[in-house]
Order: C-alpha cells, then sequence, then structure tokens
C-alpha cells in the first residue's frame, strides 16, 4: 500500500470551497501541501456511478491523471432510513445547478412529510433517522486506488437550526446531542463528523508514518480561505447571518488589514465592487455573502 510523505503535493479533487477548505483542515498538520482541482483548472467529472465509492474513485482518478500528482476525492451524502436512503448520492444534485441546500433540505422534509415521517404534531419523538456518508478515494497517476468510510448517525429536524456548517448541517442531529450540525461550532462537528470518520481511517493506512505537528497558536491575520469557503457554501439567511457575524468579528480583530477603515469607506467599496461585478447565478443569500466580503477586500 503507497504511502503519502510530508510536503508531499496533493490534489483535493473537489470544486466544492467549503469541502476543499475542510479537507485542507484535516490534512495541514500531517505537512501535505494541498491544492484543489479548481485552483488547477481541472474539468470536473460527471458523477455518473451509482455507488459513493464509484463517484469519489471517478473523480479521484480523474484528478490524478489530470494532474500527475496523487489526489484525494471525497463522495458524501445524506441518507434518510423514511426515504429508502435518498438522495443518498444524489444529495447534491437535490441542491440544483445552483448548489441550494435550502432548496435541497425543502425538498428532503416535503418527501418525508409526504411519507408520513414526521412525529404527529403536538406528540414528542424524534424525526427521522439519518445518516452522513463519506467515502474517500486517495488515486495515484498510474490509476491505483484505496479508499476509506466513514458513517454518522442521528435523526432529522424540521425547520432546519444553526448556521455553521453547509449542506444538510442545518437539518441533521448526530446521536446523543440535541443540537444540528449548524448550531453547533464548526471545531466540534469536524471532531467527530463522516468525513472525519473516513479521514482517520485513511490516516492510518496512508499517513501512519507522518507524526502531526503540534497545533499551533493562531496566526495574526485574516483568516480568508475559511471565509471565502464560508461564502461559497451557504444556503440559508440563518447560514448568512452566521457569516456576517464572523466578518464582524474578522473586522474586530484584524481591522488593520481591511481596505475600508470606516464604514463610508466600506459603503464605497461596496459600491464600486456591485458596479464591477460578474452576473452570478447563486442562491440570492451566497450572492449577498460573495458581495459582502468582496466588499472588504476592495480597493
Amino acid at each position: 500500500m503507497q504511502k503519502l510523505s510530508r510536503g508531499t503535493k496533493i490534489v483535493v479533487a473537489s470544486h466544492n470551497k467549503g469541502k476543499v477548505w475542510e479537507i485542507h483542515q484535516l490534512l495541514e498538520p500531517y505537512g501535505l501541501d494541498a491544492v484543489s482541482a479548481g485552483d488547477l483548472n481541472l474539468a470536473e467529472p460527471e458523477e455518473t456511478e451509482a455507488t459513493f465509492e464509484g463517484n469519489a474513485r471517478l473523480k479521484a482518478v480523474a484528478a490524478a491523471k489530470g494532474s500527475g500528482l496523487p489526489a484525494l476525492a471525497d463522495d458524501s451524502g445524506l441518507e434518510v432510513e423514511a426515504l429508502g436512503g435518498a438522495p443518498g448520492i444524489y444529495s447534491a444534485r437535490w441542491a440544483g445547478p445552483e448548489k441550494d441546500f435550502g432548496l435541497a433540505m425543502q425538498k428532503v422534509a416535503d418527501e418525508i412529510t409526504a411519507r408520513h415521517g414526521w412525529p404527529a404534531p403536538g406528540m414528542y419523538g424524534l424525526g427521522p433517522r439519518a445518516n452522513f456518508i463519506s467515502v474517500l478515494c486517495l488515486a495515484w497517476p498510474d490509476g491505483t486506488t484505496q479508499m476509506f468510510e466513514g458513517k454518522v448517525f442521528g435523526h432529522l429536524v424540521w425547520p432546519p437550526r444553526g448556521g455553521n456548517g453547509f449542506g444538510y448541517d442545518p437539518m441533521f442531529v448526530p446521536e446523543g446531542d440535541a443540537r444540528t450540525y449548524g448550531e453547533m461550532p464548526p471545531a466540534e462537528k469536524y471532531a467527530d463528523s463522516h468525513r472525519t470518520r473516513a479521514f482517520a481511517a485513511f490516516k492510518r493506512d496512508c499517513l501512519d508514518q507522518i507524526a502531526a505537528a503540534p497545533a499551533a497558536g493562531k496566526i495574526a491575520g485574516r483568516d480568508l480561505a475559511a471565509l471565502v469557503a464560508a461564502a461559497g457554501s451557504l444556503s440559508t439567511r440563518e447560514e448568512l447571518a452566521q457569516f456576517v457575524m464572523r466578518l464582524r468579528e474578522d473586522y474586530q480583530l484584524n481591522r488593520a488589514a481591511w481596505p475600508s477603515q470606516t464604514l463610508d469607506d466600506y459603503l464605497a467599496s461596496l459600491q464600486g465592487y456591485l458596479g464591477d461585478m460578474p452576473e452570478a447565478n447563486d442562491p440570492k443569500w451566497r450572492t449577498m455573502a460573495k458581495v459582502l466580503l468582496a466588499a472588504s477586500l476592495y480597493e
């Protein structure tokens, strides 16, 4: 079984900014030089397989062969017991071409309602059983692949709660907790998420010779990668409100790094960016988040 070593350049085979950021956080302590498929302008292959394993392999192999580098791909989704495992491999496609997970969550809720899967009004009871699943595939340029799987079980709630995370997080409550993933601080979710569990298997088999670097103190300065990932992944009003709070915190901590030092400066930057910005097909909340972030960088 092939191993990775510190300093190896590896492609994260995804164009999803939230997913790329999350996988990068997992890889960073091991000294791997991660770059996304989007940054390399690699084409995003159509997910034509019937399983998570098949789609993860398809994406990883395409990125490895296209870049000449080892590539790590994730295929993940939500499986709802009352829906026979749906949306499953179609989890992202339920969000439509604009990846609007507000609409995707509404579709899940409506499908469960059609099957009488929610507790009756006024009666105590948990929502339908569900689990998140993540399958990671490490592919090498010669086509060799290794697979790793992680699952987290829990139940669904409606309406969604919380503005953290992305995708279906605001409607999923993991076993042993009363909060949705959307209500948890990101560090708590990532400590034991489905992707973290899959990564633990990947680490055991491919990184066991690399000691993780000790956690370093937070480096002063703007964490633009996290802000860009959040702006590019949100779909709901609650997630936008959470993003605005993070932007305010960033301003309070890193005001000197902002081109706009006053409200008038910021509004002028906002006006300028709106005049220059390209047409956007994102969901309205995501478009607003991207505009607010871009204005904080605009000079």
